[in-house]
């Protein structure tokens, strides 16, 4: 039996993983001044830029499922950021829409993208092939 294959340092996976949480934990400091998880702040993201969107449609952004949505969202309307509405044409369909509390919000992270690229020992070019190579392993996985 080849025992390589079966080495972590062989593995694609987890420098992925393990750079993910690296860049999270990163991210902390930041989102902690403004009171989001790193889960509540890419929802944010999506709600800046969207104002208004299904759970579903939110999910397919964030490649997250409901399960994993709902007590996130549940979090951020019980801060005032979002309001979560039945739809009157399909009550199985849920919208969430951005709130002027969250709308405001917006302004105290905009610095947080720059302030996160300090902290990445990349440079630009890097950082562009990396994103690049990560989005083509996410659109051809999913």
């Amino acid at each position: 039996m080849n025992d390589e294959i079966l080495k972590l340092e062989n593995q694609l996976c987890f420098p992925l993983y393990a750079a993910s949480k690296e860049i999270v934990n990163r991210y902390k400091p930041f989102l902690d001044k403004i009171d989001l998880t790193y889960t509540q702040y890419i929802v944010m993201m999506v709600l800046w830029e969207h104002k208004s969107i299904s759970v579903k449609e939110l999910g397919k952004h964030l490649y997250l499922d409901s399960g994993t949505l709902t007590p996130v969202l549940k979090r951020l309307e019980s801060k005032g950021f979002v309001e979560r509405i039945r739809s009157l044409e399909d009550e199985r369909n849920v919208n969430v829409t951005l709130t002027e509390t969250g709308e405001g919000l917006k302004e105290k992270a905009v610095s947080i993208p720059s302030e996160m690229g300090k902290c990445l020992p990349l440079s630009p070019e890097e950082a562009k092939t990396l994103y690049t190579l990560l989005y083509k392993l996410l659109d051809q996985m999913g």
